[in-house]
């Protein structure tokens, strides 16, 4: 499954997120407090907070977006369009024919294959999320599996089989709650004694 930009901002969403952080500045150079930042621009007081110590600490342009966030991708975009179009074209066309599964070897596998760029398992993990796949898991079900038998046997053998179970309340295992004397059977240990206090 695909998302759009990786999941992550967009170009637009970056850009928009820098005028709430330069708004915020014209408001820190009025002197307003940032709770009161954070409540006119609907940010958290956090934000507001962290852009008064950045903005103090070197204006206006260390409030300036930095780009997309993350290392330096080692692909070029024209080699991570390839990348996506192999991934695409599923792990069988790639020698990969026992099951229709991308896993994060395998594609760093293929990306050392095809672009000569060596990916550890988390690097190539997080590449394909910045390509907009997302993990996927497949349902194990078995081939051969008899959907009719199944339910025969369900109304049919279940309830023979799986015996009577305890009485509610018959046991109590909380470590936060004791039982109380008067659950105890008379001939138990203690029944009479007060309960030690912890």
């Amino acid at each position: 499954m695909r998302y759009a930009d990786g999941g992550g901002l967009t170009p637009v969403g970056r850009q928009r997120r820098e005028t709430v952080r330069m708004q915020a500045a014209e408001l820190f150079e009025q002197d307003i407090k940032p709770p009161e930042v954070a409540r006119r621009l609907r940010v958290s007081s956090k934000s507001a907070y962290q852009w008064q110590q950045m903005w103090r600490d070197g204006g206006v342009q260390a409030l300036v977006s930095r780009g997309p966030s993350g290392s330096r991708c080692r692909l070029s975009p024209r080699c991570l369009e390839r990348l996506a179009a192999y991934l695409d074209g599923g792990p069988a066309a790639h020698g990969w024919v026992e099951d229709q599964v991308w896993t994060a070897a395998r594609v760093a596998t293929l990306i050392g294959r095809k672009f000569h760029v060596s990916y550890s398992v988390s690097g190539a993990t997080r590449l394909m999320h910045r390509l907009g796949f997302s993990p996927q898991v497949p349902a194990r079900r078995v081939a051969e599996r008899d959907e009719q038998a199944v339910t025969v046997w369900k109304e049919a053998t279940w309830d023979e089989v799986k015996g009577p179970g305890r009485r509610a309340g018959a046991t109590s295992a909380s470590r936060t709650r004791r039982a109380s004397r008067a659950d105890r059977p008379k001939e138990a240990p203690g029944a009479g004694a007060a309960a030690p206090r912890r």
